[in-house]
C-alpha cells in the first residue's frame, strides 16, 4: 500500500521528446549511480554521522518572509503545514533524519515536493539508484530517477526538485567526486588501518587464551601413546571441579604466563579522532560530555553549513523565483532549543529578551523545563525601564516642560 501510494506522487507530465542528456564541462554523460555504503561498516563512522543526524533532526523548518535585512515574519499556511507534517508516514524529525542520512550515504539528497492545484501538499525524500540529467532544446534541465525496484518515472524539471549536495566540487550536477559518488578513498585508508588494529587485537586475544599450559612427558612415547595421554589429560581437565590436575612422575605441568600486549590508548585515540575529524565530530560530542563552547564550535564548523544548504535548497525547490525575489519567501531551519545553555546563561538570556517583551511567558517556562500555563497563553511582558529610541527626545522634552510648569 505504501509503495503504491509512493509511486503515485510522480505525476505524469509531458516531457519534450527531443530531450537529450545535459552537457557537462568534463564531457562525461550525466548519469549517476548512487553508491558509497561500504564505509558504514565502521562503528566509528556510524556514531559520527549519527551525532550529526540527531542534531539536524532537532531543527524546526519555518516558512518566513524577510521584511528587511534583519526582521523575519512567520507565514502560516499550507507550506508551513507541510513542513510540520511532510508526508503521511513521516514526522518532521523523521523527514530531516532521512534526508541527512541520504546526504551522507550518497553525498546527494533529493526531495520531491508534491503539489495539487498549485499548492504544496507533501514532501517525499527520494532514494534513487540511478540519476540522469537531461535538457531540451530550450536548455531546460530535467532529472530522471530510477529506483531499486526498477521503477523509472518520467523526467521532472530540476527546478521542481529539492537537491542538497555534499562536497559539491568537480562534478557539474552532483556532490562527491567526478562521477557524482562519495569520495571516500582517504577515509577508507584510515578505516583499513583501524580494521587491521582491531583484527590484530582480536587474534592476539584468541591466541593467548587458546593455550594455557604445556604438559611435558619425561619419557619417549609413540604416536598412539601420545594420543592416549592427551585424551587422558583432557578427561582429567573436564572432570576436575577444584582446578587441580593429578599427574604422575613422568609428566611435568608448565603453565604459560599470559602477557597480552594491547594496543596503547594513544594509538587507538589517534585512529578514532582521525576518523571523527573527517566528519567534523569531536570526541567530546560523541561521548556527550561537551561544554557549551565545544558545542558551539561543533555547530559552527559542522552543523551550520548543512543548515544553510537545507535552507537554500528548500527555498529554491519550494518557491518560484518570483515568490523568492518579489515577495521574499524563504524556508529557514531554526536551531534546536537552548538546552546546551547553563542555568545562569538561560537566566541572562531570559532577562535580556524578557525585559524587551521579545519572548512569551510560556516560552520562558519551557526554557527551564516547566509546563506552559493556560492563563499565560499569548502573554508577553516587558520592562518599563526602556523606551523606543524614536520617541526618546520627545519623552524627555515633555518631562522637562512638565518640570518647568511645576517649578513655576
Amino acid at each position: 500500500m505504501i509503495t503504491i501510494g509512493f509511486l503515485n506522487i510522480f505525476k505524469k507530465k509531458p516531457v519534450p521528446k527531443s530531450a537529450t542528456y545535459a552537457k557537462m564541462l568534463s564531457g562525461q554523460a550525466p548519469i549517476f549511480t548512487q553508491f558509497g555504503q561500504n564505509i558504514y561498516a565502521s562503528d566509528v563512522v556510524q556514531q559520527a554521522i549519527a551525532c550529526i543526524v540527531q542534531e539536524i533532526s532537532k531543527l524546526r523548518p519555518m516558512h518566513v518572509r524577510q521584511t528587511n535585512s534583519i526582521d523575519l515574519t512567520v507565514v502560516s499556511g499550507n507550506v508551513q503545514n507541510v513542513l510540520n507534517a511532510p508526508n503521511p508516514i513521516m514526522t518532521t524529525s523523521d523527514f530531516l533524519e532521512k534526508i541527512t542520512w541520504n546526504l551522507f550515504f550518497n553525498y546527494n539528497a533529493f526531495v520531491l515536493p508534491v503539489r495539487e492545484n498549485g499548492n504544496l501538499t507533501a514532501l517525499y525524500p527520494l532514494q534513487p539508484s540511478n540519476v540522469e540529467f537531461l535538457e531540451d532544446v530550450t536548455g531546460t534541465l530535467y532529472i530522471r530517477f530510477t529506483f531499486r525496484n526498477g521503477y523509472r518515472p518520467d523526467p521532472i524539471k530540476a527546478e521542481n526538485i529539492i537537491h542538497i549536495r555534499k562536497n559539491y566540487s568537480v562534478n557539474d550536477y552532483m556532490g562527491g567526486n567526478e562521477f557524482g559518488q562519495p569520495d571516500n578513498d582517504a577515509l577508507l585508508k584510515t578505516l583499513g588501518l583501524n580494521h587491521t588494529l582491531l583484527q590484530g587485537l582480536s587474534n592476539a586475544l584468541k591466541t593467548s587464551f587458546s593455550v594455557s599450559a604445556v604438559v611435558k612427558y619425561n619419557t619417549m612415547m609413540d604416536n598412539g601413546t601420545t594420543e592416549k595421554a592427551i585424551k587422558d589429560l583432557e578427561e582429567h581437565l573436564k572432570n576436575s571441579e577444584n582446578g587441580l590436575l593429578p599427574l604422575d612422575l613422568k609428566a611435568e605441568y608448565i603453565p604459560i604466563v599470559r602477557d597480552v600486549k594491547f594496543i596503547d590508548d594513544d594509538t587507538l585515540k589517534f585512529i578514532d579522532e582521525k576518523i571523527l575529524r573527517y566528519f567534523g565530530v569531536p570526541l567530546c560530542i560523541l561521548k556527550g560530555d561537551y561544554t557549551k563552547e565545544q558545542y558551539e564550535a561543533f555547530y559552527q564548523k559542522t552543523l551550520e553549513p548543512i543548515v544553510l544548504k537545507l535552507s537554500q535548497a528548500f527555498t529554491k525547490g519550494i518557491f518560484t523565483q518570483r515568490e523568492i525575489s518579489g515577495y521574499s519567501n524563504k524556508i529557514v531551519f531554526f536551531e534546536k532549543e537552548l538546552i546546551f545553555m547553563t542555568t545562569s546563561q538561560k537566566l541572562e538570556f531570559a532577562r535580556y529578551l524578557g525585559d524587551r517583551g521579545d519572548i512569551y511567558e510560556n516560552e520562558l517556562r519551557a526554557m527551564f523545563g516547566l509546563n506552559p500555563l493556560p492563563e499565560l497563553e499569548g502573554v508577553r511582558k516587558q520592562s518599563l525601564n526602556y523606551i523606543d529610541s524614536e520617541i526618546a527626545n520627545q519623552y524627555q522634552l515633555q518631562g522637562k516642560k512638565e518640570g518647568d510648569k511645576d517649578n513655576a
